[in-house]
């Protein structure tokens, strides 16, 4: 069973940055394709940002140039730095394999954008 360990979420201010983790627990961590997702409240989860195991990266245009993903493989690692944060980033932010998801998922990290 794949586990995923999310933090780094909080209460950020507009315009603020903040910067996710995400620890994997299985070694097909390098090999893989991953990505982070999030699900606002009433809404489906979403693919934000993902990168492929060479280190190709894909964002949709709603985070483009205010998000970025890295990885550690060292570390089982990822990352996502997040600026420029809008109110409409608030979500739980989650990660796992990309684009096809395992079934299972971790806790999670809140991150909501108030001033």
């Amino acid at each position: 069973q794949v586990q995923f360990v999310e933090s780094g979420g909080g209460l950020v201010q507009p315009g603020g940055s903040v910067k996710l983790s995400c620890v994997v627990s299985e070694s097909w961590f390098t090999f893989n394709d991953v990505g982070w997702y999030r699900q606002a409240p009433g809404k489906q989860r979403d693919l934000v940002a993902s990168m492929t195991s060479s280190g190709r990266t894909n964002y949709p245009e709603s985070v483009k140039g205010r998000f970025t993903i890295s990885r550690d493989n060292a570390k089982k690692t990822m990352y996502l730095q997040m600026n420029s944060l809008k109110p409409d980033d608030t979500a739980v932010y989650y990660c796992n394999r990309a684009p096809r998801p395992y079934k299972d998922w971790g806790q999670g990290t809140q991150v909501t954008v108030s001033s």
